[in-house]
């Protein structure tokens, strides 16, 4: 079993593996006749394939217990996948590169401080969505459209925080 501390979560330690997802350090510009601050294009959105749509649903994800303990992480081939909190709900990222096969040396765990959400990059191994403390409601964008665009890869992995 991979052994995984959770590490806080930058857009430094993160970027090879997607984008975080905050507006507190964006940049903006005023709209709405100023009342509105605009944190403009945060993420770049991947939809490949033809056909391909961007999606935008809400999850709603039920709180998983300390340690983490996952048997597989999964990968979306086809397009990006973004997950944002909408209730400061913190939780648990945890990705490998992209490739066939996942390198254990290269598997990274990050905790989000609940303001924070995550874009992974298609192709970028993560694992389930898990929410901590109490159930969390998350806005996700992600590709639609036909193709398979989900592959799990059997990986046993304990996170702590």
């Amino acid at each position: 079993m991979l052994h995984l501390k959770a590490e806080p979560l930058t857009a430094e330690v993160f970027a090879p593996f997607g984008d975080v997802i905050d507006a507190r350090t964006a940049d903006w510009f005023p709209i709405n006749a100023g009342r509105t601050r605009r944190h403009h294009d945060l993420v770049k959105v991947e939809t490949l394939g033809e056909g391909a749509r961007t999606l935008i649903s809400v999850f709603v994800s039920q709180p998983v217990e300390i340690p983490l303990e996952l048997d597989f992480l999964e990968r979306h081939p086809l397009g990006s996948q973004a997950f944002m909190p909408l209730h400061e709900e913190r939780f648990v990222v945890v990705v490998a590169p992209p490739g066939d096969e996942i390198d254990p040396a290269e598997v990274r765990a990050f905790v989000t401080d609940g303001r924070q959400g995550v874009n992974y990059r298609a192709g970028t191994w993560h694992a389930i969505q898990s929410v901590l403390e109490r159930e969390g409601e998350f806005l996700v964008v992600d590709r639609g459209g036909e193709g398979n665009n989900c592959d799990e890869y059997p990986l046993s992995i304990q996170v702590v925080l």
